[in-house]
């Protein structure tokens, strides 16, 4: 899949609040092949969580509590999004409201980038009954090791996306508009 580079993305949230970020993870995917994935834990506003979105993720108080702050993992995020502003995310209407509302909270201005959700793509491409990221990575035999932490749920989407564009016939990025929008 030669020219197809995107960055797909994965955010943990400590509370029910978009700005609440406590873990970010990315995986860089350039002409078809995955580059590099990783992860940073993120100190939310006041390092506050809520008992349900620990047992989802794991992540606690304790692990966060001498983590950057976003502004800081988002400086690094940026660093990748020079290279290719294309990022791509499962059910992205969620990963974006989360940069949205973090930028809109410490202040930083609002990039232009492009983005694609692999849920929307799914619910285009295929007639399954769920269309999680778990469920469609152990449909396809998408390795699925730690769900819900950051790193290895952007590997999966990435994965994930890079079967659906195969499955699609649609082997440039501008051809897939069906799942496709700005931030």
């Amino acid at each position: 899949m030669q020219g197809v580079n995107f960055i797909a993305i994965d955010f943990e949230t400590a509370t029910a609040k978009r700005a609440s970020i406590c873990e970010a993870g990315i995986c860089v995917v350039k002409d078809g092949k995955i580059k590099e994935t990783r992860s940073w834990l993120v100190r939310p506003e006041n390092n506050l969580y809520n008992y349900w979105n620990i047992k989802v993720h794991g992540i606690t108080p304790k692990d966060t509590h001498s983590a950057p702050d976003f502004p800081e993992i988002w400086e690094k995020i940026t660093e990748y999004l020079e290279d290719c502003p294309i990022l791509v995310a499962h059910n992205a209407s969620f990963d974006m409201s989360c940069i949205r509302s973090s930028l809109e909270l410490y202040g930083i201005e609002k990039p232009e980038i492009t983005y694609y959700c692999s849920l929307r793509a799914s619910r285009h491409l295929y007639d399954f009954e769920c269309n999680t990221l778990d469920y469609l990575c152990n449909v396809f035999d998408i390795p699925c090791e730690n769900h819900h932490r950051a790193g290895d749920d952007a590997e999966m989407c990435a994965r994930l996306f890079l079967r659906e564009l195969r499955d699609a016939q649609r082997f440039c990025l501008e051809n897939i508009d069906f799942c496709k929008g700005k931030l």
